[in-house]
This record gives C-alpha cells, structure tokens and sequence, in this order.
C-alpha cells in the first residue's frame, strides 16, 4: 500500500517536472511539504480511487499522508 501511494504521488510529482520523494513518512502534509495544490490533490482522489476503490475526502478534507493511511 505505501508503495503504491508513493507511486501515485510521485507520478503527480513528474507531471509537475519536480524531484520524486524517496520515503513517504506519516507526518508529511500534501500541500505544505509535498507541494500539492488543489489540482494536484483532485488527480491524488482520482488515482487513488482507481487503485485502491477509496474516495479519501468522502469524509471532509486530507492534510497528512497519515490520513491518507487511515482511510485505506
């Protein structure tokens, strides 16, 4: 599962021409370290919801890769 998300936001990432994160770690907020905006966390739904069969912000907002971990 870890690996699959890193995937996923490093193929976000890569669309963006920024540097691939090597190590996803829990604490990481989406906007201010992985320097997502609000695009960037549209297409991180979609993926993960064509990966994992799971719409993450069903509940209300994400900020942490933490709580990405907690709704798979």
């Amino acid at each position: 599962m870890q690996e699959k998300l890193l995937n996923i936001i490093n193929s976000i990432k890569k669309n963006k021409f920024e540097d691939e994160v090597l190590e996803l770690k829990p604490e990481q907020q989406l906007r201010e370290d992985l320097n997502f905006d609000s695009f960037d966390l549209a297409e991180l739904t979609v993926k993960i919801e064509e990966e994992f069969g799971v719409d993450i912000f069903e509940d209300g907002l994400v900020n942490t890769v933490n709580e990405i971990y907690a709704k798979l």
